[in-house]
């Protein structure tokens, strides 16, 4: 089932890239316009993350954000 991003609590993402998507609306407006399968994909990427610093900077890069700030 696709993701929705209306919803409160979608359970199915994981905890930091919730936070991290909530901060950036543009990276969050693009993920949950993907199909499933790329959502799972980036879902997939971020269990290999180990910091808020390296999500912050993933979550950035989904929206074409390159300033890292």
């Amino acid at each position: 089932m696709k993701l929705d991003k209306n919803k409160i609590y979608e359970p199915d993402i994981p905890m930091g890239l919730d936070f991290a998507l909530a901060q950036n609306e543009r990276a969050k407006d693009y993920f949950y316009s993907l199909p499933e399968a790329a959502q799972k994909m980036i879902i997939n990427r971020t269990h290999t993350i180990n910091s808020k610093e390296e999500m912050k900077i993933y979550v950035d890069s989904l929206a074409g954000d390159d300033s890292f700030c």
